[in-house]
């Protein structure tokens, strides 16, 4: 990090970004400014738990808005949805780079590499580093340093943007990621932890972690009662559990399409 000399730091509000602003001011003081993105497919949980660290660690931080939503490759939710949306964020912080930092730098470990991921194309495009691919660093690693150093958001479940929610496609609509989000929120007021409420148009598809399958069945009842609330017609449990990303699940049975 001391040879890039000054870095935007693409800082989301998980653990991944946490730990590479906390590094990144650690290391550079104030030649590195982390920028979190706000738009509608960003949690507002999210932005809280970035500003609160960056708060904690007396990080400089800067929060911008995005407009994917404004893009439509974005909201005609393609399989490279994530291409658009990163080519926003990037186009965005290459201006912010232009204020005097030599780098961008995002939050990429090696666990990333492994999946269908074409925001790390529009990444390559940019010429935005990952300092953690570079160190050979996988998620496991990440949460260990994060906590060495104290970052409270170490053992944070993943968190991607609400629209991985949404299946190919399916527009993306400010109405179905508030939806989301509103799901969500409920999920875990109720005390589940790792939760993603796949939004299949009036029927939410309800992901959990394998070990919380059985606390949510025995609260099925009051899942339903409050997803319904919300405008669902139709609650599903995925057996399955949480998968990451498993709504590429199509891609590996039909073919993962060609880069735009």
């Amino acid at each position: 990090m001391s040879a890039m000399g000054s870095v935007i730091v693409a800082y989301s509000g998980g653990v991944d970004s946490a730990l590479l602003a906390v590094v990144a001011h650690h290391v550079l003081g104030d030649r590195a400014l982390a920028v979190t993105a706000v738009s509608p497919a960003l949690a507002s949980r999210d932005l809280s738990d970035a500003e609160q660290v960056a708060a904690d660690f007396g990080i400089n931080h800067r929060v911008i808005r995005t407009a994917e939503l404004a893009r439509e490759g974005y909201v005609a939710n393609s399989p490279q949805r994530c291409y658009f949306c990163k080519t926003e964020l990037y186009d965005q912080l290459a201006a912010v780079a232009g204020e005097g930092f030599d780098w961008i730098v995002n939050g990429a470990n090696t666990d990333d590499l492994g999946d269908y991921r074409p925001g790390m194309t529009a990444a390559a495009e940019h010429n935005v580093r990952s300092p953690m691919v570079e160190a050979q660093m996988d998620k496991a690693q990440v949460r260990e340093a994060a906590r060495w150093l104290g970052v409270p958001l170490w053992d944070k479940p993943a968190q991607p943007c609400l629209s991985s929610r949404i299946p190919y496609g399916t527009p993306v609509t400010i109405e179905s990621l508030q939806r989301i989000e509103a799901a969500e929120d409920a999920l875990r007021e109720l005390g589940l932890r790792e939760v993603r409420a796949r939004h299949h148009d009036r029927l939410c598809r309800v992901e959990v972690g394998e070990h919380e399958l059985e606390f949510a069945f025995e609260r099925r009842a009051e899942i339903v009662r409050r997803l319904k609330a919300l405008g669902y017609l139709w609650v599903s449990l995925d057996l399955s559990g949480l998968r990451s990303g498993s709504l590429n699940d199509i891609l590996r049975t039909t073919g993962t399409p060609g880069q735009p």
